[in-house]
């Protein structure tokens, strides 16, 4: 009697990969679905080490995730690579600082540790998806950051410590605009003091930028108006809303509608979540004091704007705070919900994902 031969069929490694993104470098670590270490690499950060980093982990087996640090930073590049190849990717937080003074530092640990993030589902999140609408709005905010009104004290602490007589000439002026723009059209060479000459040259010129950011400021207010009522229309209809906290908002959601997949999503992306804050027979909440701290400045200032001129605001936070909660909870929960319907920049609906974790498929069965 001859025996039958036997074929067993099995399926390709399975290898989950983590990435350490930095300016120049991004190191690579590749483990197995059950944790095995199978080595790491370091490639340099443009199109041809995107895809050797590629190469080399799918040298490995089927690459089944990617966790990667900074998807919206350093690891930008990278991110969209791993997406046009069809490759799952997903935001790590950066790791445990309790683990980093157990284990010490070093890109490969980082890595390392990045996919066993993965591996565990924990502190993951969805990658933003790159759209120059919210990034347009990105770089005019950022070119605002230079506010003219840094330039209003300098100028006043200049003539604070001037010569008596030129103190009493400028102190006249009833508003700082009007006193920048007498100190711009001044002439400090029809003086004879060295102390007032000095002065006014350096207040002019004080004055003269802050003139010249007083226009960009203007112009880029314009620009910005403009982009976000194009970008998401129903958030700048929102009351209080206007085009700086509609461009932090929509910068902070991104476009990809699936990272925003409830109210309560939002939330904790801006820092405004409800969290358990119980011990022993008390029984309470606070608020979150992570997430995006900047979008968390945007809805304190919507809160603001709608508690003075709102009434359905007004009469929300008494009954808020008639019910026993605090000025700042009454405020946040006025303003979420509605925000978070409207901040998503893209048409479609939010799907009902529900965590942003990578998710461990069975193993097919080996036939005989």
């Amino acid at each position: 009697m001859h025996g039958e031969d036997t074929t067993i069929v099995t399926s390709p490694r399975r290898v989950v990969i983590g990435a350490d993104t930095h300016l120049d470098t991004i190191h690579v670590a590749a483990i197995t679905d059950t944790g095995g270490l199978l080595g790491d690499a370091e490639f340099r950060t443009n199109p041809s080490g995107y895809w050797a980093a590629i190469c080399w982990a799918r040298s490995f087996g089927e690459v089944v995730a990617v966790g990667v640090e900074g998807t919206s930073s350093y690891g930008a590049g990278l991110t969209q690579a791993l997406q046009i190849n069809d490759i799952h990717v997903v935001e790590v937080n950066r790791p445990d600082r309790s683990a980093r003074r157990r284990q010490g530092k070093s890109d490969p640990l980082d890595a390392y540790s990045a996919a066993r993030a993965v591996l565990a589902g924990h502190g993951l999140a969805v990658p933003k998806t790159p759209h120059r609408g919210p990034q347009s709005a990105a770089d005019r905010s950022s070119r605002r950051d230079q506010s003219p009104h840094r330039g209003y004290p300098a100028d006043q602490d200049l003539l604070v410590t001037a010569p008596a007589d030129l103190r009493e000439r400028y102190r006249r002026y009833p508003t700082t605009l009007r006193l920048v723009e007498a100190l711009a059209g001044c002439r400090p060479s029809a003086h004879e003091n060295p102390t007032t000459v000095s002065v006014l040259i350096a207040c002019k010129a004080l004055a003269q930028r802050i003139g010249y950011l007083e226009r960009q400021d203007r112009e880029l207010t314009a620009e910005l108006d403009a982009l976000t009522a194009a970008l998401n229309p129903a958030l700048r209809a929102a009351y209080g809303v206007g085009p700086d906290t509609a461009a932090q908002l929509l910068i902070t959601a991104g476009t990809n509608s699936h990272r925003l997949r409830s109210e309560a999503a939002f939330a904790m992306l801006t820092g405004v979540a409800p969290i358990p804050a119980s011990s022993g027979k008390t029984n309470r909440h606070r608020l979150s004091r992570g997430g995006d701290r900047a979008a968390n400045n945007a809805l304190h200032r919507i809160a603001l704007v709608r508690w003075s001129h709102d009434r359905r605001t007004r009469d929300y936070v008494a009954r808020q705070l008639a019910a026993g909660r605090s000025r700042k909870t009454s405020y946040v929960y006025s303003n979420g919900p509605s925000l978070a319907r409207c901040s998503d920049t893209s048409p479609s609906p939010a799907p009902s994902t529900t965590t942003a974790t990578y998710v461990q498929p069975a193993k097919p069965a080996t036939s005989r």
